[in-house]
């Protein structure tokens, strides 16, 4: 049986925004850029809002059903659909752009916890019926960032020479050669060819990428209720015309945006403000910018030009050829969805704190803003280690030197710490100062001089001693090093740079429910979670 997850603040870990934390915090410097807090009673406010906004839901279950066509499904995921048709249903949603075999970890974490919160909400509001979303961000072209995975330390890249939206994008001969690449890794273990038989089914030649991340999103999560959407549909978009209609006629989003980052960059590193029009123009394997000059809309990267007229004519006959950037891409989901939360990473959070005053000029409710949970896997071999070298929770997120010095600090039985000499040298330096200044006034200037030189030897002299010492521990140096290097892959979060497929190819479908059992709803700090 797995350990329960160990948690730590996201503070400590040092790996996270002063924007996020503060959010995490409550601290009063951010309460006017958002509508609710995290908590039942900021949901309660989020289904009150809500109801006032007017919901075209068999539009939204037709869009659904279509996607799932010709997919088995759960019944439990078939009873969420239809349960969407209903007043008295709401979502709680995630977003992320259709990453190759589901990209980061986190990927994983996120829809999780959007489960999880579901789930809670269904317990703690009864009469009311809340269903976890996956809103997929497929129109995105940025396939340098989607179009790879890190499995067990190797870095394997899409190399096709397809362009434009990723979701689109079809699976070609150089993917399959990618999916044969994780099995040669994860083939050998318990559950590898589970995970294989999987990717295979899901990732067949021909089908897009927007397709084979829904059903292979389904195979995963389908059994909890998890609803995945694709926006990139003409119908939906049809629901957003106006906004996109008023978008292009006033440019209202820029305003609203540069507005609000200069009350928010007076405390905080913010986001970018967007353009004058924040849409894309989307055709076939194609997405570009639509620029305004001099009264007329062009897609310069496509040779396009339109009068007000005729734009306005194509997004009447074509609405699914305009696509929404980062800066309204929220407001069109939470149009199509009746969404009172929204569980995103910390970049994500923090562009949505910019949103705010977008959503209120299109009288669109703003949900609950949640940051999603983040898990650290330690394997037991790793945890056995971290506990033999003396170290806690909190120490594994220092850099591996400092985590070096503590450790030889702790177990060396010579001293190293000068800290006794340094706050006798203070004192003997204030001494002379008083004993210079009553002979002349500008001598104490030149004795702080002496004892800042005095100073600066000492801490190197520490420094030197320290050095010296950690000669004597090469072994622990280099488990120190391993460690760090496993768990923090290039510097960074585990989350954010390895794929699940080896963690699903060792322990297989429990691997999840461990995972969702340690999701918290609300979201209580950064999770360790170690694994047997």
């Amino acid at each position: 049986m797995e350990q329960p997850a160990n948690y730590i603040s996201y503070e400590s870990t040092g790996y996270f925004s002063r924007i996020v934390t503060d959010y995490l915090s409550d601290a009063g410097t951010l309460r006017p850029f958002y509508m609710h807090r995290p908590g039942p009673e900021g949901v309660r406010n989020a289904i009150a809002a809500r109801k006032e906004f007017p919901q075209q839901r068999q539009v939204l279950v037709n869009a659904i059903r279509e996607q799932y066509e010709g997919i088995s499904i759960s019944q439990k995921l078939e009873q969420a659909v239809a349960a969407l048709a209903d007043d008295h249903t709401f979502t709680v949603t995630t977003a992320h752009q259709p990453n190759i075999f589901t990209g980061p970890l986190y990927f994983i974490y996120k829809i999780l916890h959007t489960i999880k919160l579901a789930d809670e909400l269904n317990n703690q509001f009864p009469g009311k019926r809340f269903v976890p979303v996956y809103y997929m961000g497929s129109e995105d072209a940025d396939l340098e960032e989607l179009g790879f995975v890190n499995v067990g330390g190797r870095r394997l890249s899409w190399s096709t020479k397809q362009t434009g939206a990723v979701g689109r994008m079809k699976v070609d001969k150089p993917l399959i050669v990618l999916m044969d690449e994780i099995h040669g890794q994860a083939g050998v273990l318990p559950f590898g060819a589970e995970l294989q038989a999987m990717f295979r089914k899901c990732y067949t030649p021909g089908k897009t990428i927007q397709q084979a991340t829904l059903e292979l999103v389904n195979e995963l999560f389908g059994d909890y209720g998890l609803v995945v959407l694709i926006p990139d549909n003409a119908q939906l978009k049809k629901l957003f015309q106006p906004v996109v209609e008023k978008e292009l006629l006033e440019g209202f989003s820029h305003r609203y945006v540069s507005d609000t980052i200069i009350k928010l960059g007076a405390h905080y590193k913010v986001q970018a403000g967007g353009r004058e029009i924040n849409l894309f123009y989307l055709l076939d394997d194609k997405r570009e910018r639509i620029e305004l000059q001099e009264k007329t809309y062009k897609v310069p990267a496509l040779g396009l030009s339109f009068t007000q007229e005729q734009i306005l004519a194509e997004l009447e006959q074509h609405p699914e050829r305009f696509s929404a950037n980062v800066i309204l891409r929220g407001a069109f989901q939470e149009t199509i969805l009746p969404n009172i939360a929204f569980i995103g990473g910390g970049g994500e959070l923090a562009y949505w704190l910019e949103l705010r005053t977008v959503f209120a000029a299109v009288g669109i409710p703003y949900p609950v803003l949640l940051l999603r949970n983040s898990f650290l896997l330690l394997k037991r071999s790793q945890a056995q280690k971290i506990k033999a070298l003396g170290f806690g929770a909190e120490d594994l997120f220092l850099d591996e030197l400092s985590l070096l010095n503590k450790f030889v600090k702790r177990n060396s039985g010579h001293q190293l710490s000068l800290q006794h000499q340094t706050a006798q040298l203070h004192t003997l330096y204030d001494q002379l100062k008083q004993i210079a200044g009553s002979i002349d006034g500008s001598l104490p200037d030149h004795i702080a001089s002496l004892q800042t030189n005095a100073l600066k030897k000492i801490q190197e002299l520490e420094k030197k001693l320290l050095r010296a010492e950690r000669q004597k521990y090469e072994t622990q140096q280099k488990q120190i090093a391993k460690l760090k290097q496993d768990l923090f892959p290039g510097n960074s979060l585990q989350e954010r740079v390895d794929n699940f497929s080896l963690w699903y190819a060792q322990y297989g479908r429990s691997w999840l429910r461990h995972i969702y059992d340690a999701s918290d709803p609300f979201n209580k700090g950064f999770g360790l979670i170690e694994f047997s």
